[in-house]
Parts: structure tokens; sequence; C-alpha cells
């Protein structure tokens, strides 16, 4: 016969094994239920994700299409203000000539609105081309100082461009690296009411190379330089309050520039100018293609 503490034994080990079965059994019901949680919880976020591409894909496809539309009314708007200020039908007087320049410097920034935003949804939407090749830094300063020449305006803001010297080709597109340094240099020269804006390009280690345009304007307060290459932001700011902009261009230069396997800073200080820099590599990264051709 068992005795009865052998007996004892065995039942208090039938015992645990019943518990421990029973909590085995509630923590599989319980991890049964956090996976059909997480299960419907990713289900949730694949819904949320494609509801936020249709309204991403929407919202591009409204800007291109409203961008297209507005060009050519503001066109009209330009050319008429070109033919009113041209005395095509007869002369103007002096208040006269001072509205048809405010109309065509109005309809020129919504152009330059319009376009921006263009490039904006096109970037949203994944059309944009990049198009590399070599090209001399001297040729694309020679290129700037040209557009500029004919909207410098303002005799007390002087435009200096420090020729590259010992630096080499880059290869990358110098269409899209234009325009990033186009958007710096008109907001430095819209700010700066007296002084100089100065643009330079230097080396940095072997692989990148930084433009930087230096301006002795107004300059931004340090809790707005995270804020500048936001969609839409501007400075709140005397100066900026009697400017108008969108906010768009910086914004546009970051993402540009993001494409051209750069990035960019901006260095200012309240009341003393400021620093906006483009860092590119000198070979524009290419994951689908093969190595770029030699420089000549």
């Amino acid at each position: 016969m068992n005795s009865p503490v052998a007996m004892t034994d065995h039942e208090a080990a039938q015992a645990a094994l019943a518990q421990s079965q029973r909590e085995v059994e509630e923590l599989r019901e319980e991890l049964e239920e956090t996976n059909r949680g997480v299960v419907a919880l990713y289900a949730e976020l694949d819904a949320q994700a494609e509801q936020l591409k249709k309204a991403t894909e929407l919202k591009s496809r409204f800007l291109a299409y409203m961008s297209h539309e507005f060009r050519t009314p503001i066109s009209a708007i330009r050319s008429i203000a070109r033919l009113l200020s041209d005395r095509m039908d007869g002369p103007l007087t002096p208040e006269q000539e001072k509205q048809v320049g405010f109309i065509d410097t109005t309809a020129a920034e919504l152009a330059d609105m319009v376009d921006d935003l263009l490039d904006l949804a096109k970037i949203e939407a994944g059309r944009v081309d990049i198009s590399p090749a070599w090209f001399e830094m001297v040729d694309l300063f020679s290129a700037l100082r040209g557009m500029f020449r004919p909207v410098l305006h303002n005799p007390a803001t002087a435009l200096i461009f420090e020729e590259p010297e010992g630096l080499p080709k880059l290869y990358t597109d110098d269409r899209k690296l234009s325009q990033i340094l186009r958007n710096f240099i008109s907001n430095a020269l819209k700010f700066t009411p007296h002084g100089e804006v100065r643009v330079t390009a230097m080396r940095v280690g072997e692989d990148e190379v930084k433009f930087s345009v230096a301006d002795t304007g107004i300059g931004i307060a340090p809790e707005h330089h995270a804020a500048v290459f936001d969609d839409f932001s501007q400075v709140d700011s005397p100066v900026q309050k009697r400017l108008r902009g969108t906010g768009l261009g910086l914004s546009l230069s970051r993402q540009l520039a993001a494409l051209l396997g750069g990035h960019v800073e901006v260095a200012s200080e309240l009341g003393k100018g400021s620093v906006f820099s483009v860092t590119l590599p000198v070979l524009l990264p290419r994951a689908e293609t093969a190595q770029p051709l030699r420089a000549e």
C-alpha cells in the first residue's frame, strides 16, 4: 500500500501540474488576444497609410493642376503690364506708372509662388528628374551673376560672387543646384536693405563641396532656425511683415538638396545677418546606374 505521505506528495504534484497547465492556457489565450489586437492594429495602420497616400496624391495633383491653370492668367497680366510700361497705348502719369509697376511686381511674385508649388508637387509625387553632368563651378557662378544683374535695384546692397579657386568639377544636376542658390540669394537680397550678399564655394574634405550665401541683413533669431526650411515658414519680424512671400523657397531648397544627396544649413544672429549653405557630394550618388563618366 502507498503511504499517506506518498499520496499527499502525488496529489500535490498533480495539483501543481494542473495549476501550471491553467496558467499556460491563460497565457496562451492572452497571447492569442494580443496577436489579434496586433493584427487589427496593423490592418488599421495599413488603411490609414493608404488613405494618407491617396490624400497626398490628391494634394499633389491639385497643386500641379492649380499651378498650370494659374500660369496663363499670370502671364497675361504681366504682358499687359509690360505693354502699359512701354507706353504702347500712350503716356502714363507718374502715379499710373507706379501702379503698373506694382501690378508687374505682384504678378512676378505670384508667378514665383506658382513655380515653387509646382516643383513641390512634383517632388512629393516623385516626378522630379535628376540630370547630372560634369560642370565647372566658375560657369555656374557666372550664370548666376548674369541672372541677378538685371534685378539689382538697391544700390545700397552689393551682390558679390567669390571666384571658386582650386575646386574640382562637380557631377550633379547644375539646374537644381542653381535653383537652390537662386532661392538663397533672392532671400538674402530681400532681407538685406544695405550691406552685401556674398556667394562662396569651398571644398569640404575630399568628397563634398559647400556653397554658402552670406548676407549682412536682418538676421534670424535662434528660436526660428529649426523652422526656416519648413513649408510656408516665415520669420516674424517688422521687415518680414512689409515683404510678401510664401516661405516655400527654402523648403523647396531643402528637398532639392536631399535629392542631390546633400543637405542645407543656416547660421544666423538677429541683427547681424545670415549664412545659408548647401553641401553636396562632388559625385552625385547613383544607386540605380553605373559609376559616372570621368571628368574630362
